[in-house]
């Protein structure tokens, strides 16, 4: 198995986007980014802890790649958005790829030259090396499928899980 941290706005959105797929084992809603160790939600919202909403997908790459986890990241949020990404603005929402070693560095860089022939402006996700990836609290882990009607689910995250969905089929469960 392999693990990748990736923020991309809202937590909710990326871990309902990866659970649909292949070869995911895993998608744990955390923080990670930042100088307050041990932070919670209410720390991370205030844009002072340094932390971005992130998720942690553990994934078979026997099954799905580690390019095809960040062409999928790419396709499921807004890179060019610093910030920000629909109505969530705060350095929380920002596009980080998190990388472990030199060989994930690399496969991130290109990624990203990948996916800048999908859009018109500069892509702004900044590409940084993981220290610490802290779980978020229960209430967040699977929060899509726990809570589909939630307004926020209905309006904002099942649009990208359906995009996703559509650009990768043949990767669907």
């Amino acid at each position: 198995m392999a693990e990748i941290v990736l923020a991309g706005g809202c937590f909710w959105c990326l871990d309902a986007v990866y659970r649909q797929f292949r070869g995911v084992e895993s998608s744990v809603c955390g923080y990670a980014g930042g100088d307050i160790p041990d932070p919670d939600y209410r720390s991370v919202c205030s844009g002072t802890t340094g932390h971005h909403e992130a998720v942690k997908i553990t994934f078979d790459p026997q099954v799905i790649s580690y390019d095809t986890i960040l062409d999928i990241f790419f396709i499921s949020h807004d890179p060019t958005s610093w910030d920000r990404q629909g109505a969530d603005t705060g350095s929380q929402y920002r596009s980080v790829i998190f990388y472990e070693d030199e060989q994930q560095r690399e496969l991130a860089e290109r990624a990203k030259e990948r996916a800048q022939q999908l859009f018109d402006a500069p892509i702004v996700t900044e590409i940084k090396p993981l220290d610490i990836f802290y779980e978020a609290e229960p209430v967040h882990q699977n929060y899509y499928a726990l809570n589909p009607a939630q307004g926020y689910c209905t309006f904002v995250v099942s649009p990208k899980v359906a995009k996703a969905r559509r650009a990768f089929s043949q990767l669907l469960r």
